[in-house]
C-alpha cells in the first residue's frame, strides 16, 4: 500500500555519506543543501507545492480540526524542527484521524501523524522519534532528490504526482496505474523507499531527537515493537512498516547509535498524555469502549496517570452526553489543578454541550483572560460565542488570532459564519469559498464565489477580489481536469 508516508521518498537513489563512528556523533556532517536538487524548485514553488499537497489531503483524509490536538502536535514538531539542521524551515504538523499506524512527510514541510500511531506509542519520545525521522526526510530533501529527473513538471502536475504516490492505491500495480494516468503514460516511477534514505533519516532524526531533549533509545524501541507486533498480523502490517521497512540490521544500527548517548530519564509531558486520552475518545467508533478503558485505569499507575484517566473518563462521558457526570469529574480536576488549561476547557465545553450557554461563556471568558496566548482556546471561545449569537464578540476574538492560526481552514469557516450572522452575504460566501478550497473542494469554492457575486450591496473592491478568486479557482479546476 502506498499512503502518505511514501511522499517523502520515491524514485532514485543518491548515495549518502558513510555512517559516522560513535565518537563522531556530535560532529555529524550532513549532506550539502546546495546540491543539484536545490535547483528543482524555488522557495515560492516549494511553498505552493506544499499547499497544493495539503489541500489535496483534506479531500482524501480526515485531518483533525480540533484546535487543542493541533496545538499539541505543532508544539512538539516545532521543538524538534528548532533543533534540526534547518531550524528556519517552515514546517507544518498535523494529525490524521485514522487508526492506521502511519506518519508521512510531504513537500513544503507538511508532516502528518496518524492518530493510530499516537495511540500505539507508549512514550512521548517514541512519538517524537517518528516525527524527527520524518523531519529528516524533509531536511535532507529526499523527495526532491527522488524526483529531480522530472524537473520539467509543472507545480500542479508535480503536486498531483506527489499526491498519487502519497495516497496511492492498495497495490503496487494500482499505484503505478494512478501515476501513469497522471503523467499520460510518459513516466514510470519506483515507489518504494530506499534503504539509504531510511538510514539517513534515522541517523539525522536521532541527532535531532537528542538535541530536543527526547530519548534517543525510543527510536529503536518503537521500531522493534512495531516489527514484533506485525509478525503474526498477516496482511495487516502497519502502514508505517510498509512504507518505512524496518530490518533487524536497521534496528541494530539505531540501537547502537542510541547507546552512545548518555542515559537519563525522559518523562512524558502531561500534554502528551492528555492528547492521547482525547484522541482515544474521538476516534473510537464505539462510545462504550473509552468509558470501559478509562474506568479500568482509574486505580492504576501513578497519581498523574490516574488523573489522566479521570480526564479521559470525563471526555468519554461528555461524548456519551452524560453531562452531569462529566461536569462532576471536571469540577474535581479543576479544583485540584486550577492552572491546568485542558481541565478547565473541558469544564467549559461540558456546559456548552449541555446548552448552559451563560455558564459556558463565563468560563471561556475567564480562561481567555487567564491564558491570552492560547489560540486554540480562542477558537473554542469564538465557536461558543457563535452558538449563542454573540457574533460581534466572536469576530473580535478571531481578530486576535496569530497568522499561523488564520491559515487553518476552521478560521475561514468561522469567518463565514460571522458574516452570515451579520447578514453580509457576499463576505460570508467569500470566506466559505476559501474554506472549501482549503479542504480540497474546488467546485464548491467556485459555487460560493458565484453566490457572493450575486449578493446585494457588492462593493467594487470586493467584486474585484471575487473576480480574482474566481479566476484562480477556475484555473485550479482546469488543471485538475487535465490531470485526470
Amino acid at each position: 500500500m502506498f499512503k502518505p508516508a511514501a511522499v517523502a521518498l520515491a524514485l532514485s537513489l543518491i548515495l549518502c555519506p558513510a555512517l559516522p563512528q560513535a565518537d563522531q556523533l556530535d560532529k555529524l556532517e550532513l549532506p550539502e543543501m546546495g546540491d543539484s536538487s536545490g535547483s528543482l524548485l524555488t522557495i515560492a514553488e516549494e511553498k505552493e507545492l506544499g499547499e497544493e499537497f495539503f489541500r489535496y489531503l483534506h479531500s482524501e483524509l480526515t485531518i483533525t480540526q480540533d484546535a487543542e490536538i493541533q496545538e499539541y502536535i505543532q508544539t512538539i514538531g516545532n521543538k524538534l524542527a528548532a533543533n534540526s539542521d534547518t531550524p528556519g524551515y517552515p514546517f507544518h504538523f498535523f494529525v490524521v484521524m485514522e487508526n492506521d499506524i502511519n506518519a508521512f512527510a510531504g513537500p513544503g514541510g507538511y508532516i502528518g501523524v496518524n492518530s493510530g500511531l499516537i495511540l500505539i506509542s507508549e512514550a512521548e519520545s517514541e512519538l517524537a522519534s517518528v516525527m524527527a525521522h520524518e523531519i529528516a526526510h524533509v531536511t535532507q530533501r529526499h523527495l526532491y532528490r527522488s524526483v529531480e529527473a522530472q524537473q520539467r513538471l509543472s507545480i500542479p502536475m508535480l503536486a498531483a504526482t506527489v499526491a498519487a504516490i502519497a495516497l496511492g492505491m492498495k497495490s503496487p500495480q494500482m499505484g503505478q496505474a494512478a501515476l501513469m494516468g497522471i503523467q499520460a503514460g510518459n513516466i514510470q516511477f519506483q515507489i518504494d523507499f530506499t534503504r539509504a534514505h531510511e538510514e539517513e533519516a534515522d541517523r539525522v532524526g536521532m541527532q535531532t531527537l537528542s538535541q530536543s531533549e527526547f530519548d534517543p533509545r525510543s527510536m529503536p524501541t518503537f521500531f522493534e515493537r512495531l516489527q514484533q507486533s506485525s509478525r503474526y498480523s498477516g496482511n495487516n502490517v502497519p502502514e508505517f512498516l510498509r512504507t518505512h521497512p524496518v530490518t533487524a540490521s536497521r534496528i541494530s544500527d539505531t540501537r547502537g547509535r542510541a547507546e552512545n548517548y548518555p542515559y537519563k530519564q525522559y518523562p512524558d509531558s502531561l500534554a502528551y498524555q492528555l492528547t492521547k486520552a482525547k484522541i482515544r475518545v474521538l476516534t473510537d467508533t464505539n462510545p462504550a469502549e473509552p468509558l470501559k478503558f478509562f474506568q479500568n485505569k482509574l486505580n492504576q499507575g501513578t497519581l498523574e496517570q490516574r488523573t489522566v484517566a479521570q480526564y479521559g473518563l470525563g471526555l468519554a462521558l461528555l461524548n456519551s452526553q452524560k453531562y452531569t457526570d462529566a461536569e462532576n469529574i471536571f469540577q474535581t480536576l479543576v479544583k485540584s489543578y486550577p492552572n491546568q488549561l485542558q481541565y478547565s476547557t473541558a469544564l467549559a465545553r461540558t456546559a456548552l454541550e449541555a446548552k448552559q450557554y451563560d455558564v459556558a461563556l463565563n468560563r471561556y471568558k475567564k480562561l481567555v483572560t487567564q491564558f491570552p496566548e492560547e489560540d486554540w482556546l480562542k477558537l473554542e471561545y469564538a465557536q461558543s460565542l457563535l452558538k449563542t449569537d454573540d457574533t460581534r464578540q466572536a469576530y473580535n476574538v478571531l481578530l486576535t488570532l496569530d497568522e499561523a492560526t488564520k491559515h487553518l481552514p476552521v478560521y475561514t469557516q468561522l469567518l463565514a459564519r460571522v458574516y452570515g450572522n451579520l447578514h453580509q452575504a457576499a463576505e460570508s460566501h467569500r470566506y466559505l469559498a476559501e474554506y472549501y478550497y482549503a479542504t480540497g473542494q474546488t467546485k464548491e469554492a467556485i459555487l460560493q464565489i458565484r453566490l457572493a457575486k450575486n449578493a446585494k450591496g457588492l462593493t467594487p473592491q470586493l467584486d474585484a477580489i471575487l473576480n480574482e478568486r474566481l479566476s484562480f479557482f477556475r484555473t485550479k479546476e482546469r488543471e485538475a481536469a487535465q490531470q485526470q
